[in-house]
């Protein structure tokens, strides 16, 4: 049994979605956590400080010690961490306890031109080189190798379960009901109302479910809530709905949309950042561009199309995993 410690991504987080990634490595990799003895430390937070660590340091060496640790996933890497709050919240002083960390499905933001000096000497000093990086797209391994890492692209966790088998399960035609997504931080109110009453137009129920509390007041500025059901904020409510017989997905909240595919639910991802665009030309998601709404969003709708979920390798990810055995 070896000592386990989790960077989690969806400690601190107001964005559900990362709680998804949570949950699909755990559901994708279940020998890791029925094997060994798993802890826990938020990345949005940050670590304990040099005082604290010198202080408390038998205590906290249980941590620093862990025989394996990982970046959660999200976009946890940015060319530049000398940001006022990244979404790995650690600094050159306070960074001991992340040293000898492997990327779990990370993926990279793009926050600067170049990664600058303070990013390198920081990214040398937490991320091992003595394992095989897991990123989510070509860019991040791109980056990490530029750096003298090596890094395989398996993919997000969360498409780790996306075989053909099961993708030959999720129905090909028009369910009776759909649950759709906004994104309040990313708005475009003409084109995300367009979809609302193209929905509406098409479903006979609908369901909103807010992967951040800001999105339900988004969908309340741009459209009237007659027909429209609002889930509650949280996972297990979003579950309940996705388990329901003819359910569809439509929506601009990526991760909430592979958590529905996860679900067997027919899924249309409206892309509105790169992140769904690359894992569209990566992994062939059904997706359609938000500026496309209008012309291409109800023809989609009520046609019949089989999901596929191609360009992912899962012997790489099962190669991925065997360096922890």
């Amino acid at each position: 049994m070896k000592s386990i410690l989790l960077l989690d991504t969806s400690v601190g987080s107001i964005n559900q979605g990362d709680d998804i990634i949570r949950i699909s490595i755990q559901n994708n990799w279940k020998e890791l956590f029925e094997q060994n003895y798993i802890m826990r430390m938020a990345t949005h937070t940050p670590m304990y400080t040099p005082l604290q660590s010198a202080i408390y340091k038998d205590a906290l060496s249980v941590f620093q010690k862990a025989d394996h640790k990982f970046l959660c996933g999200t976009n946890a890497l940015y060319t530049n961490m000398l940001r006022p709050m990244p979404a790995w919240n650690i600094n050159l002083f306070n960074c001991r306890m992340a040293e000898g960390t492997v990327c779990l499905g990370a993926g990279i933001g793009i926050n600067s031109k170049g990664i600058n000096l303070y990013t390198k000497l920081l990214y040398n000093r937490v991320l091992s080189r003595d394992y095989v990086h897991s990123v989510r797209d070509e860019k991040t391994r791109t980056f990490l190798e530029r750096l003298g890492f090596r890094a395989e692209n398996t993919g997000c966790p969360t498409l780790w379960g996306m075989t053909p088998d099961f993708c030959a399960t999720i129905p090909q035609s028009k369910g009776k009901a759909v649950v759709f997504t906004l994104t309040y931080y990313e708005k475009d109110p003409q084109n995300d109302r367009e979809m609302v009453e193209i929905l509406l137009r098409n479903y006979e129920t609908l369901y909103f479910w807010p992967q951040c509390m800001k999105d339900l007041d988004y969908l309340k500025s741009i459209s009237e809530m007659h027909r429209i059901t609002v889930i509650a904020p949280n996972i297990p409510a979003y579950e309940r709905i996705l388990s329901m017989e003819d359910m569809d997905y439509v929506g601009n909240r990526l991760h909430g949309g592979i958590y529905a595919l996860q679900h067997k639910c027919r899924t249309i991802i409206i892309s509105i950042d790169y992140r769904a665009r690359e894992m569209n030309a990566s992994y062939s998601f059904p997706c359609v561009e938000r500026s496309s709404i209008a012309d291409q969003l109800e023809p989609r709708i009520n046609s019949s199309w089989q999901t596929q979920i191609n360009g992912i390798d899962f012997h790489k990810i099962d190669e991925w995993k065997r360096q922890f055995v």
